[in-house]
């Protein structure tokens, strides 16, 4: 006689507590436990899916692409993860975050489905995304990989179209400690006969490698596609179909650009199935914003928040710095980071174009001690210039008490360090005069 189910969950905090007890580990590499509840759910993907790997960059493409349908009047699904502040930010349909019944339903079917295979946080969410994206009449769908590619729970699609925006050192313990290794796992994610698109102008030998082996037609930027800019800073994208003007985006940073030239390679490379038109293309493309992507929080002085939480991103949020502090005004940093992350490459990147660190700890089980924190620090930064808070709030109180009118306060070093001062309210910071 088969036991009787557990009572499940009725609301998404419950939901959130259940599945994260439901798997020992937060992460188990492979593919063999989603793809078995994948069929027991019967997805059929019967939508075009855009695929989004990479270091670093993934939110913001995934964000113009779901913009650029979405302006040109298609029904648009997206996942990325993690969440800043809501559970509900991971899933998008037509730009509307899921509602709390649409998700609880998603959840309990994949529970129901998965019977006694254990899943992880992250393969549970992925299940229900995809699910509940088949709930919707939906035009196309895009997918934020979690982590690496080839194995992880977004790759059981096999996608229309995937890029690949950069590749470099993160997740070492999972993906292997060089470029060319995590270079082999990003790479994962292209299929044969479909659109494969990388952003990194240069590519591990590994992914030109594996991308050979697959058979794919890789389509580069540098090589294939370009943006390039007048003197008078206008941008012209450039590929194979010709030549397309662009204004200007709202979103800072060089790097923006190459995000921004894989995407419109990708629309025009779709255009047989999903037809955008150039002003769709451009109006979609310089609209696009993104919480956490060096976002300007607050003005004078400027609160800029930023998800930077790895040498690469830091090496982007150091050349965007030296832009903003050209004018002599110092630069605060609000700074706090997982233990697993790389805190001694990313100080290493930024020491000298910060002029204060207020440090705080993360509220996470990952999260790096204030001591730890201090210890990588001092390595490259004076005593003077490193002040200790109990937590992250005070340390933006702090900054803000003491920036002028034209200095910086960046916020970076996780996720969780931004969602922690996106969580409060201005009178938790803003001291009066």
């Amino acid at each position: 006689m088969l036991s009787p189910l557990p009572e499940l969950p009725v609301t998404v905090e419950g939901w959130l507590s259940y599945i994260e007890s439901l798997h020992p580990k937060s992460i188990e590499m492979g593919l063999s436990r989603v793809q078995a509840v994948a069929a027991r759910l019967q997805l059929a993907f019967p939508f075009t899916v855009i695929t989004v790997g990479g270091t670093n960059g993934k939110g913001s493409t995934c964000a113009m692409l779901e913009r650029i349908y979405a302006t040109a009047g298609y029904r648009v699904g997206c996942y990325t993860s993690p969440h800043l502040v809501q559970y509900q930010e991971r899933v998008r349909l037509n730009g509307d975050l899921i509602g709390d019944e649409v998700l609880c339903a998603a959840f309990t079917a994949v529970e129901l489905a998965r019977e006694d295979i254990s899943l992880t946080y992250f393969e549970m969410g992925t299940l229900a995304a995809l699910w509940a994206f088949e709930q919707q009449p939906l035009d196309i769908v895009i997918l934020e990989v979690g982590l690496g590619g080839r194995l992880d729970a977004v790759n059981i699609v096999d996608a229309d179209c995937a890029i690949v925006t950069n590749v470099d050192l993160d997740h070492m313990e999972f993906l292997g400690d060089t470029r060319e290794l995590i270079g082999h796992e990003k790479a994962g994610i292209y299929r044969k006969s479909q659109v494969a698109i990388c952003g990194d102008v240069q590519p591990p030998v590994s992914l030109l490698n594996h991308a050979a082996t697959l058979g794919v037609s890789l389509k580069r930027l540098g090589v294939d596609y370009r943006i390039d800019f007048s003197q008078q800073q206008e941008a012209q994208y450039h590929d194979a179909q010709g030549t397309l003007a662009i204004g200007s985006l709202r979103l800072f940073g060089d790097y923006q650009w190459q995000n921004a030239a894989s995407v419109l390679y990708a629309v025009r490379a779709l255009q047989a199935g999903l037809p955008v038109t150039e002003e769709d293309l451009r109006q979609g493309l310089t609209a696009t914003e993104v919480v956490g992507r060096f976002q300007y929080w607050h003005r004078s002085p400027d609160v800029i928040l930023d998800v930077a939480h790895n040498p690469h991103a830091a090496r982007a949020l150091r050349r965007n710095l030296q832009q903003l502090s050209a004018d002599g005004s110092r630069v605060f940093a609000v700074f706090s980071m997982l233990s697993d992350k790389d805190i001694a490459g990313v100080v290493d990147i930024l020491h000298d174009v910060i002029d204060e660190w207020d440090i705080a700890p993360i509220q996470h089980p990952r999260a790096a001690s204030v001591e730890y924190l201090q210890a990588c620090l001092a390595q490259q930064v004076a005593e003077q210039q490193l002040k200790v808070h109990a937590d992250l709030p005070a340390a933006l109180r702090s900054c803000y008490k003491k920036a002028a009118k034209n200095d910086k306060i960046i916020v970076f070093g996780s996720f969780f360090t931004v969602a922690a001062i996106l969580e409060i309210t201005p009178d938790q910071w803003i001291s009066p005069n």
